[in-house]
């Protein structure tokens, strides 16, 4: 690995969480090891890792547009990103809320009962701001 494919490594390990990354290594194979090379490299390496805005700007942009794309699994997992970069559960609300204007209520009502349930569970290992 190259010293900028680790540091895109680390990164994507910082935001979503080693049991995260780990459990997606594992789970490489031949259809899914190119993936995630590009992931890696173009996602986190380029696009995360630039300056301009902050983590959690970057978090809650990444929240808004999974959830217009309905993209539940990815969400769920950035929505713990999201908490790691810093965002409070105000912030993740008013961004799924920002979200049913442009790509819909059903997106964001989606979105939020997935980012209740996240934040739910998550709140017994680590707790949420709630400002």
């Amino acid at each position: 690995m190259s010293d900028k494919q680790e540091q895109a490594m680390a990164l994507r390990r910082q935001v979503v969480g080693d049991e995260y990354v780990d459990r997606w290594l594992e789970s490489l194979d031949e259809f899914t090891g190119p993936i995630d090379e590009l992931i890696t490299g173009f996602a986190w390496g380029s696009v995360w890792s630039r300056p301009g805005l902050d983590r959690a700007q970057r978090s809650l942009i990444t929240l808004a547009m999974l959830a217009a794309l309905n993209r539940p699994g990815e969400l769920e997992v950035h929505i713990r990103g999201a908490v790691n970069n810093g965002c409070s559960k105000e912030q993740i609300i008013e961004a799924l809320l920002q979200t049913a204007v442009y790509a819909g209520i059903p997106a964001a009502r989606d979105a939020l009962l997935l980012a209740r349930e996240v934040l739910e569970n998550s709140s017994q290992d680590k707790p949420v701001d709630a400002d």
